[in-house]
């Protein structure tokens, strides 16, 4: 039993002393919920949650697991240390193609954040603007840079890739004409420094792989049917008002977290980006984390691009169409 519920059984015990033994308060379902990365506003939401209790309600206590470079989001969800892990379609189709049984159980980011910076005076608008340029990124993300070409007609040959660290310094130096990056990090640190930057959503030209997308095992799903519902019941409430107030919601991360080195200003932006990333037209429908067989027949020819096949099964709505019938 966690201190929270120690406290509860204490404060039972009190009220009912007088009408004999004291019952032993019932205690609320430990869960784990793996995070993708380092605390930030990215996750506003699942705290929005947590702070105002509404996982507690459903008799859930629910821990928090920072996620980070050195921890992947698969391994506890398959060893059962958390019930559900933020991951990324591609990110679970590899995983499934290695053995794992996880099914994709809510999308909370509708387009994915996937974005090729620039400067205003040498934009890059559309793919057909990339031939010729000097891309700064990752090597790692080169299959996702050929994918976009392939769905474009873009010639990917005609790009210069310059490998570079996870920064906007090569573009504002000019050492490239373009990153390739999240549209909530390197043109959000742009801006609130004072630099103005020309960003091109990838999934506007066809790049479609769901982020930030809810995973879990097919065990739980048949087991843990319960805890699932009422795990994500919470999660879309709290998405609902961090979209209500982005404000509010960076400011609860600010106090939940004051050592994790956040500024204010970059979280406010990157809290006010997030919002058309994550929700649209078939979630105001439909409800947060919502998704169509467009969008999953949209993915599985892009995640065919990247080197994974899967099929429509790898979703499974009947959750969420829990949650959003109730």
């Amino acid at each position: 039993m966690t201190r929270r519920g120690l406290v509860a059984g204490g404060m039972a015990g009190l009220a009912m002393g007088g009408l004999g033994l004291p019952r032993r308060a019932a205690a609320n379902t430990p869960v784990g919920f793996q995070l993708s990365w380092l605390h930030s506003v990215q996750f506003a939401g699942s705290y929005i949650a947590l702070d105002k209790g509404w996982w507690r309600e459903v008799g859930l206590d629910v821990t928090l697991m920072q996620g980070g470079p050195n921890a992947p989001v698969e391994p506890p969800v398959v060893a059962g240390t958390a019930l559900v892990g933020i991951s990324a379609a591609d990110y679970t189709a590899s995983a499934v193609a290695q053995g794992a049984k996880f099914k994709i159980i809510g999308v909370a980011m509708q387009k994915n954040p996937f974005v090729i910076a620039s400067l205003p005076d040498n934009p890059v608008k559309t793919p057909a603007d990339l031939p010729g340029k000097r891309i700064g990124m990752a090597i790692a993300n080169t299959p996702v840079l050929r994918a976009l070409c392939s769905l474009n007609n873009v010639d990917f040959d005609a790009i210069t890739i310059v490998p570079t660290q996870y920064s906007a310094q090569p573009l504002i130096a000019h050492e490239v004409d373009c990153l390739l990056c999240w549209e909530t990090d390197l043109p959000v640190a742009m801006a609130v420094n004072g630099i103005e930057s020309v960003t091109m959503l990838m999934a506007d030209h066809g790049y479609s792989v769901h982020s930030q997308t809810y995973i879990a095992t097919e065990d739980s799903l048949a087991s843990r049917r319960k805890e699932l519902v009422g795990l994500m019941s919470g999660e879309v409430r709290g998405w609902q008002d961090y979209r209500a107030d982005t404000a509010a919601a960076t400011d609860l991360t600010l106090r939940m977290f004051p050592d994790a080195g956040l500024d204010r200003k970059t979280q406010l932006l990157q809290a006010e980006r997030q919002v058309p990333l994550m929700f649209s037209t078939l979630t105001d429908a439909h409800g947060f984390g919502w998704w169509d067989e467009e969008s999953v027949s949209a993915n599985i020819e892009t995640l065919a691009l990247l080197g994974y096949k899967v099929t429509p099964d790898l979703w499974d709505r009947s959750i969420l169409d829990e949650i959003h019938a109730g």
